[in-house]
C-alpha cells in the first residue's frame, strides 16, 4: 500500500471483561481497539486488532467506603464500562473492600522468585532519589569512606535498577571501574558495600548481553572468593555462639551475656545472607554460558552451595537448590555432589511449608535419582515414607511420583513400598482417573511395584483386582493389563484370584485385537500355572489352537507375540489333553520349524524346549515327539550350549526320552559320552604340543611311575585294567569302573548319569565356555567338562 493512497483512519473500542488487580486496590477493565486504514474510496486498506487493559486505581476504597456511590461514579468517568455493568462493579468493589490484605512476608513466599524479583534489601533502603544526570557525584563518593562509598554505590544502584539505565551506565567505564575497584578493594570492610556494588553487577547480569562486562571486571571469580570467605566466617560463628551456648548452661548468670550474643549474631546472619543471595544470583546468571559454569565447578561451587544448605532463610534456600538443580544436570556436577552429604541436607527440605522451596528441591532429588548409589542414599536417609506422603499434595504429587518410580526400579526397595501408605493411595488415583488411560508415570510407577509379590497382594485387596481388570478390558489398556500381568506371576492368593477372570481374557486373544493388549493377555494367561484349571476346556471354548498355530508361523507376527504365544503353550502342556491336542493339531514341526528360524535368539530357544519338556511327560506327545519328529536330534544338538538354562531343560527334557525309548536313549548316551570324551582328547593333544616334557618327566627329570609302570608314550594313559587308548575308544563302563576302582566313592566320569559329580555340562558365564580341566596326579589322568554351542 502507498502511503499517499491512505486517507482516513477508523478506530474503534470494545469493553471487555472486569476483574480486580491481584495486589493493588484497582480494578481492571479489558478492552479491545480496532484500527482500520481507509482508502480514498472509504474501503478499508489494512485492519490491526489489540487487546489492551485499564487499570482503575482506587485509593480512597476504605472499611467506611459507600459502595454503591463509589460504583456509580467508576461507571460514570469510565467510558469502557457500559451502564450495564453497575451491579458487576459494585461486587468487584465490595470484593475489593473486605479482601485481607496480605502478609509482606506471605506474598514472598509464595510467588516464586526470579532473577530480577531481587528488591533492596532491609538496612539497604536510602531516602534520597538518584538522577542519572549526577552519576558523576555518586561516583566521587566511591573515593570517600566507607559511609560515603555504601551512600554512592546505592544511588548508582538505585539507576542500575532501571533497565533504561544499563546502557547510559554501560558507557559510563569510569564508574563501573569505580565499583569493580572498591568491591576489589574494601569487600571485608563492609558487608552492606559488598551486597550493594555486587548487586549493581547482578542488574546487568539478569540480561545475556552484559555478561561479557562482568567477565571483564572478574567480578564472578570475586563472588566466588566472597561466598567461600563468608562461608568459613559462618562456621566460626556457630563455633562461638556454642560456647557461649555451654557457658550459659553451666552458669545461669550469663544468660543476658548470651542474648545478647545470639542476637548480634542474628543482625550478621542477616546481612551475610543478603550478601550470599545476590552473589550466587550473579552467578546462578552467568552460569548461561558452560564454559563459565566449568570454571565455577573447578573452583568448588558445587560444595560452597551444598554447605549453604544448613541456612533457614527461605529465598536462599530457593536459591541455592535452583543453582544446584541446574548443576546437577551434568555428570562431573552430579558426582561432586554425590561426594558430599547434598541428599541428607536436602531431605531435611522434604516436606517444608514452602512450597516453593519444597518444588524445586523435589525436582533436584528427580534429577540425582537418575543415579543408582543417590537413590540407595535416598532410601538409607528415610526419603521414601516422606515422598510417599507428598502423593496426597496435589501441587507436587507429580515430582514425587517420578523419583519414587526411579527408586522403585531396583527389586531391592520394591518390598519397602509395602510399609508406607503408597498403594493405597495410588489405587486410589488409578480409579479416579477417568474414562481416559492413565498417566505414564502413574501406570509405570504401578507396573513396577507390582512385581513385588506383596505389593501385588495390597493391590488385590478387597475389589481390587477386579476393578483393574474391569478398568484394563474395557479400555483396551496395554500397560494397565501389564500390571495386571505382573500381579499373575506370583505364587499363592494372587495367582488364585485370577480363575474368575480366565475367560474375560482368553476372549481377547483375537486377530482383530490390539497387538499389544494381547501380548499382555497372553503373558497373563501363561503365568496361570494353577492345577484347577481346565485348559483344555479354555481351548476349546474360545479356539484358541488355530490362532496359537497360526502365529508360530515366523514372520507372521511381531516377536514379542510370537514368544508368548510359545509360552502360552508350554503352559497349556502340563495338561495331559491339552498337549495331546496340541501334538494332533501340527504344533510341534511348527515348533521346529520356529526354532530353525530363532536358533541365535536365547530366549526363544529356551521356551520351545520347555515346551518339549513339557509335552514329554505325557504319553501321547511324547510318542509323537520322539517317533514323528525331529525333536530329540534338535535337543541333542542344544546339550551343550552356552547358555545354561538352555543346557539345564535339554538335559531334563532328554533323560525323560532316555528312559522312555531305549533307542534314542543309547544315541543320547553316547552324544554325552561323545562330547565328554571329546574335551579330554583335546586337552591331551593341547598338553603333548605345549608342554611335553613337564608332564612325561618330574623336576628331576625321571619319568613319572604308574604303579610301577613308566608312562613310556604321550599317546596312552595306563590303569590298573590296562592301557586307555589316546583315540577316545572307550566305554561309559570303563569310566565308572575307572573310578570305582580309584577311591572316586562311586563318582561317574560319565556325564548326565545317576551319582555324577559334574563332569556334565555346567552353567557358565554368558558368551564363554562353561568349560574346566581339572589334573589328580594320583591317578595320571585328566578329565574335562563344559560345553560351548
Amino acid at each position: 500500500m502507498q502511503s499517499e493512497d491512505a486517507r482516513y483512519l477508523k478506530r474503534k473500542v470494545k469493553g471487555g471483561n472486569l476483574d480486580v488487580h491481584p495486589t493493588e486496590k484497582a480494578l481492571v477493565v479489558q478492552y479491545e481497539v480496532e484500527a482500520t486504514i481507509l482508502g480514498e474510496m472509504g474501503d478499508p486498506m489494512l485492519g490491526e486488532r489489540k487487546e489492551c487493559q485499564k487499570i482503575i486505581r482506587l485509593k480512597s476504597l476504605n472499611a467506611n467506603t459507600d459502595i454503591a456511590s463509589l460504583a456509580r461514579k467508576v461507571v460514570e468517568e469510565c467510558k469502557l464500562i457500559h451502564p450495564s455493568k453497575l451491579a458487576e462493579v459494585e461486587q468487584l468493589l465490595f470484593y475489593l473492600q473486605n479482601r485481607r490484605k496480605p502478609n509482606g512476608k506471605e506474598n514472598r513466599e509464595k510467588r516464586p522468585v526470579k532473577p530480577r524479583d531481587l528488591t533492596p534489601f532491609e538496612g539497604m533502603e536510602i531516602d534520597e532519589e538518584a538522577n542519572i544526570n549526577n552519576i558523576d557525584d555518586y561516583v566521587e563518593l566511591l573515593y570517600e569512606d566507607i559511609p560515603e562509598k555504601v551512600r554512592g554505590s546505592t544511588l548508582i544502584l538505585q539507576l542500575a535498577r532501571n533497565p533504561d539505565n544499563l546502557e547510559e551506565l554501560l558507557q559510563n567505564e569510569t564508574a563501573l571501574g569505580a565499583l569493580a575497584r572498591v568491591l576489589r578493594e574494601d569487600w571485608k570492610q563492609s558487608v552492606e558495600l559488598a551486597t550493594t556494588i555486587i548487586y549493581v553487577f547482578f542488574c546487568f547480569s539478569s540480561f545475556s548481553q552484559f555478561h561479557g562486562l562482568i567477565t571483564h571486571y572478574k567480578i564472578g571469580a570475586l563472588c566466588m572468593n566472597i561466598i567461600e570467605h563468608e562461608l568459613k566466617r559462618y562456621d566460626l560463628w556457630q563455633e562461638e555462639l556454642q560456647k557461649k551456648k555451654k557457658a550459659y548452661i553451666l552458669l545461669v548468670n550469663l544468660k543476658k551475656e548470651y542474648d545478647k550474643a545470639f542476637k548480634k549474631y542474628q543482625g550478621l546472619l542477616t546481612k551475610q545472607e543478603q550478601l550470599l543471595r545476590v552473589a550466587l544470583y550473579l552467578l546462578l546468571n552467568l552460569s548461561e554460558d558452560t564454559r563459565t559454569e566449568l570454571k565455577m565447578r573447578n573452583k568448588n561451587i558445587v560444595h560452597m552451595l551444598v554447605k549453604t544448605l544448613d541456612r533457614e532463610n527461605a529465598e536462599l534456600l530457593v536459591l541455592v537448590v535452583s543453582f544446584l538443580k541446574k548443576l546437577s544436570i551434568f555428570l562431573e556436577n552430579k558426582n561432586d555432589m554425590a561426594e558430599v552429604d547434598t541428599i541428607e541436607k536436602l531431605t531435611k527440605l522434604v516436606p517444608c511449608e514452602h512450597e516453593d522451596l519444597l518444588n524445586i528441591t523435589l525436582r533436584l532429588l528427580l534429577n540425582l535419582s537418575f543415579d543408582t548409589s543417590l537413590r540407595n542414599k535416598m532410601v538409607q536417609v528415610g526419603l521414601l515414607p516422606k515422598l510417599t506422603t507428598l502423593l496426597g499434595n496435589e501441587a507436587q504429587k507429580q515430582i514425587a511420583m517420578c523419583i519414587l518410580y526411579h527408586i522403585s526400579v531396583d527389586d531391592r526397595f520394591k518390598s519397602m513400598f509395602a510399609y508406607t501408605d503408597c498403594i493405597p493411595q495410588l489405587m486410589k488415583m488409578v480409579f479416579e482417573f477417568g474414562e481416559d488411560r492413565l498417566d505414564a508415570e502413574l501406570i509405570s510407577f504401578c507396573i513396577n511395584l507390582a512385581a513385588n509379590k506383596r505389593n501385588a497382594q495390597l493391590i488385590c485387596e478387597g475389589n481390587g483386582l477386579k476393578m483393574l481388570m474391569k478398568r484394563a478390558l474395557k479400555l483396551k489398556d496395554p500397560l494397565l493389563m501389564k500390571m495386571i500381568r505382573n500381579i499373575s506371576q506370583h505364587d499363592g492368593p494372587p495367582k488364585h484370584l485370577f480363575i474368575d477372570y480366565v475367560g474375560d481374557l482368553a476372549a481377547q486373544i483375537r486377530p482383530d485385537e490390539e497387538e499389544e493388549f494381547v501380548i499382555e493377555c497372553l503373558g497373563t494367561l501363561a503365568n496361570l500355572t494353577i492345577p484347577d484349571l481346565d485348559w483344555e476346556l479354555v481351548l476349546k471354548e474360545y479356539n484358541l489352537v488355530p490362532y496359537l498355530k497360526d502365529r508360530l508361523k515366523p514372520g507372521s507376527a511381531e516377536d514379542d507375540l510370537i514368544l508368548e504365544v510359545v509360552i502360552m503353550i508350554g503352559t497349556v502342556s502340563m495338561d495331559d489333553s491339552c498337549a495331546a491336542m496340541l501334538a494332533k493339531s501340527g504344533i510341534i514341526p511348527a515348533l521346529i520349524e520356529l526354532l530353525n528360524a530363532q536358533q541365535e535368539d536365547d530366549e526363544f530357544v529356551c521356551q520351545i524346549v520347555y515346551v518339549f519338556y513339557q509335552m514329554v511327560f505325557h504319553q501321547a506327545t511324547r510318542d509323537v515327539i520322539i517317533k514323528e519328529t525331529q525333536a530329540p536330534a534338535y535337543l541333542i544338538d542344544l546339550m551343550h550350549d552356552k547358555n545354561a538354562e538352555i543346557r539345564k531343560v535339554c538335559d531334563n527334557t532328554l533323560d525323560i526320552i532316555a528312559e522312555y525309548d531305549e533307542e534314542w536313549g543309547k544315541k543320547i548316551q553316547s552324544e554325552k559320552f561323545r562330547w565328554h570324551n571329546s574335551q579330554w582328547l583335546e586337552m591331551v593333544e593341547n598338553r603333548q604340543m605345549d608342554e611335553a616334557e613337564p608332564f612325561m618327566y618330574g623336576d628331576d627329570g625321571e619319568p613319572f611311575l604308574h604303579d610301577g609302570d613308566i608312562l613310556e608314550r604321550p599317546d596312552l594313559f595306563y590303569s590298573a585294567d590296562g592301557i586307555i587308548p589316546a583315540d577316545g575308544a572307550m566305554s561309559p563302563e570303563f569310566f565308572n569302573d575307572f573310578h570305582t576302582q580309584n577311591g572316586d566313592n562311586g563318582q561317574q566320569a560319565f556325564p548326565g548319569s545317576t551319582g555324577g559329580d559334574g563332569f556334565g555340562p555346567t552353567a557358565g558365564t554368558p558368551g564363554r565356555p562353561a568349560t574346566a580341566y581339572g589334573y589328580r596326579p594320583d591317578e595320571q589322568f585328566f578329565y574335562g567338562y563344559g560345553s560351548s554351542r
